[in-house]
């Protein structure tokens, strides 16, 4: 833990009464003290402060108590002296104690900063008890003024007894009579001398005061005023939203320091509109005050519990002089072939040799939207590929640098940071909001496999995990007949089958081909859920709680396959019925609503066509019977070439 920074003569000041101060002190020495004479009480705490140089008394109100009793507070802890009252003690009313009434944790702990000399009291650890007569009549906030405190020390040969009254906040200070008996001396001190307040420049606030900055790991919540240096590795794009306090905007950025500390900081509304601009991706801030939150780990990949929601109060400080000392990215590369061993949906960095760029293509999304997509083919030493698809802005921006390096024979190599896992029919990765993509990094990993590309992986041999895109029917391998999804007791096991069948359609269902969805999108995500008319006629989800005057429309196909073994059924969704279709749910929906003849010619289109399809077969529970469900995971017309391949190379294994 890096040492913070302690307010200099923080000690001599508090003593001299200056109780606007809130200095940043290091808790050199903690004790609890008993509390006798009253049901439920509990120990309060005495501390030993230190400025480092200086140590001082101080006694905790009871308001906290409890942050010392937990741990939050402990020896070496750095906190920072909110409110607090200067008692004078001792015989002759020359020496002070800190009544600590609130307080801060700025690091909850770390070694003894300076060369602080404890009291000699401090060493003393007998009798450490009061009565709780002694705390009545302290007022609300924990302040000890009108109160009485007795605390007498066990005589010993060279120990001071030492008697404590806080009536009308004094304390008296017997020392017990003998040749070795300690003599407490103030500490003298150079004059005190405020810090320099802070000012205001715009939307940058530059700080004049020393700024105390801790590691990103350390962050909690019972931190208050902190500050953190770190690059800004992603910027998201801001977006808006509507909710039961009406519209609002928001936007996030990830936060990289010098000892790998990662976290997400988020803007809202006006703080969007004050942050956005000054915030660039790969520069260097200080960031200081806002509110620790628990990230969202459906939205934030980030290897941090907590996430920073900024507030008003919040300063963004830019750093110039910034050297290299704070890496430009963090990665945690998995290999293509763990990939394949990933949950959906998990966040992956990987890395891997660009082998072949498809056109950007704009295709509708699920909320009606139109967007880019774009996909690539990832390889590397493990001996497998990925496939990679862009989505949005980096089909035009990272997508044609890369198609135009690939057509040109060069075969860069591309970092991927923060991409989705889906494991729909195999598994692919793609770029989410947060996702970043860098072309040629310099990076060992990134030379080592430029190294293994050119002296010989080019021409190696390797497995797609992904779905196949191209025209090589990768997916047949493991090729049934109709007849043997049943007779081979396919999906009865705890993990679903894959199997890809060569059939025909016979029949589609038509009085329920799609079903009305919910079009609300949550971060990258369409909600899809099933929607209803509600009385004011809006269409109503109840996953979201939310009205929408128009909804969305999603295939939902039942349909009968067969070959020349039987027949059996299969349910395709939305993307799929759109690729068996040829048209989007919404259009048909039209088409059947308005009797329109194209809504019997997309039906009859794809009757008794040669399909492959590729199925995921599992048993599933319906109410208290289970039966077997073929899924159409993929679904292509059958090419005349691709099958006559397949079909030679099946002979071939029949011949010796």
């Amino acid at each position: 833990m890096a040492a913070a920074k302690l307010t200099g003569n923080a000690v001599a000041a508090a003593m001299a009464g200056d109780t606007n101060l809130k200095p940043v002190v290091q808790v050199v020495d903690l004790r609890s003290i008993a509390v006798t004479g009253a049901p439920g009480s509990g120990p309060r705490f005495r501390a030993i402060i230190s400025d480092g140089v200086a140590t001082g008394h101080a006694l905790f109100a009871s308001q906290l108590c409890d942050l010392a009793r937990s741990g939050v507070v402990r020896r070496g802890s750095v906190v920072q002296l909110l409110d607090y009252i200067v008692n004078n003690v001792g015989p002759t009313r020359n020496r002070k104690a800190i009544v600590i009434l609130n307080m801060e944790v700025l690091v909850a702990e770390c070694e003894i900063i300076g060369n602080p000399a404890l009291p000699p009291e401090s060493g003393d650890s007998s009798s450490n008890s009061l009565r709780a007569d002694q705390f009545n009549g302290a007022p609300p906030n924990g302040s000890m003024a009108g109160s009485t405190l007795n605390k007498v020390i066990k005589p010993s040969d060279n120990a001071p007894v030492i008697q404590r009254s806080m009536t009308g906040n004094s304390l008296n200070m017997v020392p017990r009579p003998s040749d070795n008996a300690q003599v407490f001396q103030p500490t003298v001190q150079p004059s005190y001398r405020p810090a320099p307040k802070y000012r205001s420049h715009g939307t940058i606030m530059k700080n004049d005061a020393p700024a105390r900055i801790i590691p990103i790991p350390a962050l909690n919540p019972y931190q208050g005023r902190w500050a953190i240096k770190a690059r800004v590795t992603a910027k998201g794009e801001i977006r808006r939203y509507h909710n039961a306090k009406g519209d609002g905007k928001v936007f996030s950025f990830d936060l990289l320091d010098t000892d790998g500390g990662e976290i997400r900081a988020t803007c809202f509304n006006a703080l969007v509109d004050r942050f956005y601009e000054v915030v660039e991706v790969g520069k260097v801030y200080v960031v200081s005050r806002g509110n620790l939150k628990p990230a969202k780990k459906d939205y934030n990949h980030l290897n941090n519990e907590w996430e920073i929601f900024l507030e008003p109060q919040s300063t963004i400080e830019l750093c110039l002089d910034e050297n290299s000392s704070i890496p430009a990215q963090r990665f945690s590369f998995s290999s293509i072939d763990k990939i394949e061993n990933s949950e959906n949906n998990a966040i992956v960095d990987v890395i891997g040799v660009v082998t072949s760029v498809n056109p950007s293509t704009t295709i509708q999304r699920k909320n009606g939207m139109e967007a880019q997509k774009r996909t690539i083919t990832l390889n590397d030493m493990s001996g497998r590929s990925v496939e990679l698809t862009m989505w949005g802005d980096f089909c035009n921006r990272e997508g044609s640098q890369l198609q135009e390096m690939v057509e040109c024979g060069a075969f860069p190599v591309l970092a991927v940071k923060a991409g989705k896992v889906n494991d729909y029919s195999g598994k692919s990765v793609g770029t989410i909001s947060s996702s970043q993509l860098h072309i040629n990094p310099d990076l060992a990993e990134a030379h080592s496999l430029r190294q293994w590309f050119d002296c010989g992986g080019r021409d190696a041999s390797t497995q797609s995990i992904s779905r196949d895109f191209t025209p090589s029917a990768s997916w047949n391998e493991v090729r049934k007949t109709v007849a043997q999804i049943k007779d081979d007791g396919l999906g009865m096991g705890d993990k679903p089958d894959w199997v890809t069948v060569k059939a025909a359609i016979s029949f589609i269902k038509t009085d329920s081909f799609c079903y009305t969805a919910c079009p609300n999108v949550i971060g990258d995500r369409q909600c899809g859920k099933k929607v209803t008319k509600s009385d004011s006629g809006n269409w109503l989800c109840d996953k979201c709680n939310q009205e929408f005057p128009e909804c969305d429309y999603r295939y939902l196909l039942q349909l009968n396959i067969q070959d020349h073994t039987g027949t059996t059924s299969v349910t395709a969704f939305q993307d799929r019925g759109q690729e068996i279709l040829g048209c989007s749910a919404r259009e048909l929906n039209i088409f059947k609503e308005n009797k329109d003849p194209r809504y019997t010619d997309v039906l009859i289109n794809c009757l008794y066509q040669n399909y492959l399809f590729r199925l995921k077969v599992k048993e599933e529970q319906y109410g208290d019977v289970r039966q077997v469900k073929n899924t159409v995971a993929k679904v292509e017309r059958v090419d005349p070439l691709a099958e006559s391949k397949f079909l030679l190379d099946s002979i071939s294994r029949f011949i010796p």
